[in-house]
């Protein structure tokens, strides 16, 4: 049974940090594509990274909308089935709920559709 729970989340002050992570079960880490979206209220849910396969190559997989690239990384840990979003520099228009979201890797790009979903983690940046 494929599994996803995000954690991490809180209120942080602007400029602030917070890392999100996301433990999987359930399926190989290493053949699944990993996506990070959020939601903010009233607003459509939109992608924020993605890592088109989690097998270490973090580098060559791993894709950020221009909205967040510079301040959050995202990483994997095969060991540990788990990934990771760091966030930086966070400001209050990246409050949202937090997703992340599982899918059979396609290879070298992300998927458009993903099948497999987590809870979601809250995240508020206010002062």
């Amino acid at each position: 049974q494929v599994q996803l729970v995000e954690s991490g989340g809180g209120l942080v002050q602007p400029g602030g940090s917070l890392r999100l992570s996301c433990a999987t079960s359930g399926f190989t880490l290493d053949y699944y594509a990993i996506g990070w979206f959020r939601q903010a209220p009233g607003k459509e849910r939109e992608g924020v990274s993605c890592i088109s396969r989690v097998d270490g190559r973090t580098d060559e997989n791993t894709y950020y909308a221009d909205s967040v690239k510079g301040r959050f990384n995202m990483f994997g840990d095969n060991a540990k089935n788990t990934v990771y979003l760091h966030m930086n520099n966070l400001t209050p228009e990246d409050t949202a709920v937090y997703y992340c979201a599982a899918q059979p890797s396609i290879g070298s790009s992300c998927p458009r559709e993903y099948g497999y979903w987590g809870q979601g983690t809250q995240v508020t940046v206010s002062s």
